[in-house]
């Protein structure tokens, strides 16, 4: 399958290479996470069932939650518009209401809908960026969660509520609940990318202090061996 990644990546990659040997993997401040409040609503439910999140690059969404306990599968793909244009060449183009989101199958036995959301904010990505993550600029790389049902809608909004009165964040949350959403599973070049590519530079610089920071904020969620899509399957 082709193999395709946006200009802007490009760019990035082209630029980190350009640097003196192990520069680039310097993280930058957006990149070293935060310890923020748990949040004071819960989800409950008793059956494996799914997160659906977006925070700029999926890559590094998908490669964060693999490495979150109780969660059995997490998948990158598309949310926010029509099932003919979720593909990666027409989402990148900005204009399909899509966004890059990661569908997070959950143990609720192990983990709550609430602390994936914790994590989703203090570590996954900087949720006061509107309409981009670092280097990737659109609509298509914006903070959204895209609730499953009502109980999942009221808890993101609650929280977003919540962090947004504690001031946690220097800046205003800006992750918008978009509910009634499909999820698209993305091309299979696109699942496992991080642990595939563990020394791509925009990897490197972009998404493994996500996975360090995880460690950091959450070692009792963290987990060594990611779950893979590749092991899991895309139907979980």
């Amino acid at each position: 399958m082709k193999q395709t990644i946006t200009i802007s990546r490009q760019i990035f990659i082209l630029a980190m290479l350009a640097l003196p040997a192990g520069l680039f993997a310097q993280p930058s401040a957006a990149q070293e996470g935060i310890a923020i409040p748990a949040p004071a609503m819960e989800v409950p439910t008793a059956q494996e069932t799914t997160a659906i999140l977006a925070g700029g690059c999926f890559w590094g969404v998908q490669g964060v939650f693999q490495h979150v306990e109780g969660v059995t599968n997490a998948v990158s793909g598309y949310s926010g518009g029509e099932a003919g244009t979720a593909h990666y060449e027409t989402v990148t183009s900005g204009t399909t209401g899509h966004a890059e989101a990661v569908k997070v199958t959950y143990d609720p036995a192990k983990i709550t809908y609430g602390k994936l959301l914790q994590v989703f904010f203090s570590v996954a990505h900087d949720p006061t960026q509107l309409n981009r993550q670092g280097p990737d600029v659109g609509t298509q790389y914006r903070t959204a969660i895209f609730p499953v049902d009502e109980a999942q809608a009221a808890a993101a909004k609650t929280y977003i509520d919540q962090l947004n009165k504690a001031r946690v964040f220097e800046a205003a949350i800006v992750t918008k609940i978009e509910p009634g959403q499909a999820f698209y599973p993305a091309e299979d070049y696109h699942q496992d990318y991080l642990t595939l590519n563990p020394t791509q530079p925009y990897i490197v610089y972009n998404d493994l202090p996500k996975i360090e920071n995880l460690k950091r904020l959450f070692p009792d969620l963290y987990r060594e061996k990611p779950v893979l899509v590749s092991e899991a399957g895309l139907a979980n």
